[in-house]
C-alpha cells in the first residue's frame, strides 16, 4: 500500500505472486512503485497460505533490508503484516520494524 505524507492511500500494488510455499520479492520493484507514485510511506502485506503466522528468518531479513533502504529514500515503512486465516502478525506490533 503506497501512502502520501498524510498517510492517505495513493495506490495499492501487487509486487509479487508466489506458489504455495514461497515467493521472491525484489525490493527494487517495491521502491520503483513507491517512487512512481511519490509515496512517503508504505504498508507491506504478504500472506502465509499455511496459516502459520510465525515470521520466518527470511521474512525478518527482508523486512530489515526494506526498512534500511526506505530510510535512504525518506520513505517510512509503517507496517509489515503477515495475513493468515482470520488473523495477522504485525512486525510493528512486535517492535521488529
Amino acid at each position: 500500500m503506497l501512502l502520501s505524507r498524510s498517510n492517505s492511500i495513493l495506490h495499492f500494488t501487487k509486487i509479487s505472486q508466489g506458489g504455495l510455499s514461497a515467493t521472491l520479492v525484489d525490493p527494487k520493484l517495491i521502491f520503483s512503485a513507491a517512487l512512481e507514485w511519490k509515496a512517503s510511506g508504505l504498508i507491506l502485506f504478504h500472506n502465509h497460505p499455511s496459516g502459520n503466522l510465525q515470521a520466518s528468518e527470511s521474512n525478518k531479513k527482508l523486512t530489515q533490508k526494506i526498512v534500511k533502504s526506505a530510510e535512504l529514500l525518506e520513505i517510512t515503512i509503517l507496517y509489515h503484516i503477515i495475513v493468515g486465516q482470520n488473523t495477522y502478525f504485525s512486525f510493528a506490533d512486535k517492535h521488529e520494524l
